[in-house]
């Protein structure tokens, strides 16, 4: 099932689907920037979105950056609410302890992935019920390893 919602937006490149199908769509960097290792740094897109209530937009790494080049989003995924209405800035890291990474204006940075939202009601209790995973937190799902025994 494919459908669309409307998305007003500024922008001086309009995110697009590479492929169809695709989950997210291309953020452009509207700015040349080098990240020194180690370094983050707010890398403008020149895109500026009104969603329509009820709809979220988040702002994810690109595989191949992060694969080939070690530049991740830091706060992923980072947040875009419907009442926001400024320009889409997006936190990279690059995470090589040596080599700098340039990005030219026009590179592809992260990926907006636009979805409706559930409002929660959260209703207050004294004891919640019960489940089979309990209190268990990080690590509690992991296994036993044959040859070591250590949890994942």
């Amino acid at each position: 099932m494919t459908s669309s919602i409307e998305i007003l937006i500024s922008a001086q490149n309009v995110p697009s689907y590479a492929h169809p199908g695709d989950a997210g769509a291309d953020l452009l960097s509207s700015e040349d920037v080098t990240l020194a290792p180690g370094e983050r740094r707010m890398v403008g897109t020149g895109v500026s979105i009104a969603l329509p209530d009820g709809y979220v937009a988040f702002v994810v790494p690109r595989s191949g950056l992060a694969a080939k080049h070690g530049i991740t989003v830091v706060n992923s995924p980072g947040t875009v609410d419907a009442g926001y209405r400024g320009e889409i800035k997006v936190i990279l890291l690059n995470t090589d302890s040596q080599v700098p990474y340039d990005i030219a204006v026009g590179d592809r940075i992260a990926q907006l992935i636009v979805m409706p939202v559930t409002r929660a009601v959260f209703v207050p209790v004294e004891t919640l019920p019960g489940s089979h995973r309990g209190e268990g937190g990080f690590g509690s799902t992991g296994y036993s390893s044959p040859t070591n025994g250590n949890q994942s």
